[in-house]
């Protein structure tokens, strides 16, 4: 009895505290209108990116969802304008649009309809992502992780620079991950055909999105668009799933995650604050967490190692020749 006492009424300040961080990690949108502005955000059925959507749509965004699979990104959709009913009306519209960041030739068929369609863009959040799977490879051949994370993206945005310039102030908001921190740039085997580690390979995807937003802001300075990267934390996604827990760990898992990791609309505060709030109007090539600036290791800071992978990614990915 007294051992169940105590498991209770742990349990209980367990769930009380984690009530409160919540309610203090879910506040980055609160009072901003978002009225008027149209919002590409990838990867956004699930997830970091589905919480962003609909928070931007209850900030009355149009919100385009660049999504790899049409069908769960449909049901997605009717879910989110469910739970955001009437506080989108007015304004918030939600649009799904096939992309498939695997594909260069989806990317490019994306965008060309986003540029026939769309008369501005305001906000790009490069959301989507592939964590430590099994050694494969996108369909024009480069390693998933690095095509996906970093190249997919890489094509995406350079693609819609144009439009973001025209529709100035604009963002572009790179989410990347405290990962990052292990990763390095090898140029030597960038598609990892000489060895694959899949932890290696998502750290270096990731240390790439920050070295590509960090030279973005550079070659956009004066512009009035604007880019900054960031990490979201530990949070409950289903990026996971190439990750095998064993069998007699998930209950416990399940416990730890549920306890002290974020939910996807915690998780999701980072991106909808650079996307919308006016206290980052004209900052860039910053990286963000939890809403704060925060400092970057030397490696992630290196301008040479910047410039040399945008020239190389830009041949790998068909924009140079």
């Amino acid at each position: 009895a007294a051992a169940a006492a105590v498991a209770l009424g742990g349990g209980l300040l367990l769930a009380a505290w984690r009530w409160l961080r919540g309610a203090a990690r879910t506040a980055a949108g609160t009072g901003t209108s978002m009225r008027g502005k149209t919002v590409i955000i990838t990867g956004a059925n699930s997830g970091l990116g589905r919480a962003a959507a609909a928070e931007l749509l209850r900030m009355r965004a149009r919100v385009i969802m660049g999504c790899r699979d049409r069908v769960r990104a449909e049901r997605a959709a009717r879910e989110i304008r469910a739970e955001v009913g009437e506080q989108a009306e007015g304004g918030g519209e939600l649009v799904v649009r096939e992309l498939d960041l695997a594909s260069i030739r989806s990317v490019r068929a994306f965008c060309h309809r986003v540029l026939q369609e769309e008369p501005r863009l305001d906000v790009l959040i490069n959301n989507a992502g592939i964590f430590q799977c099994p050694y494969m490879k996108t369909e024009d051949g480069f390693e998933m992780q690095f095509g996906v994370n970093h190249l997919g993206h890489f094509l995406l945005t350079n693609l819609l620079l144009g439009l973001l310039k025209h529709s100035a102030p604009s963002r572009i908001v790179v989410v990347s991950s405290k990962l990052y921190k292990y990763g390095e740039i090898n140029f030597e085997d960038l598609n990892s055909e000489i060895s694959y580690n899949k932890s290696f390979c998502y750290s270096r995807s990731k240390l790439a999105n920050i070295l590509f937003a960090r030279e973005l802001a550079r070659r956009l300075e004066g512009t009035g668009v604007t880019v900054n990267s960031l990490h979201p934390g530990i949070v409950r996604t289903n990026l996971g799933r190439y990750v095998n827990i064993p069998l007699l760990a998930k209950p416990l898992f399940n416990l730890v995650s549920w306890a002290f990791f974020k939910t996807p609309l915690e998780g999701a505060q980072t991106s909808i604050y650079l996307a919308s709030s006016p206290d980052v109007e004209g900052v860039s090539g910053k990286y963000f967490g939890d809403c704060k600036e925060e400092e970057l290791l030397p490696k992630a800071m290196d301008d040479l190692v910047a410039r040399k992978l945008w020239d190389i990614s830009e041949v790998m990915v068909g924009l140079l020749k």
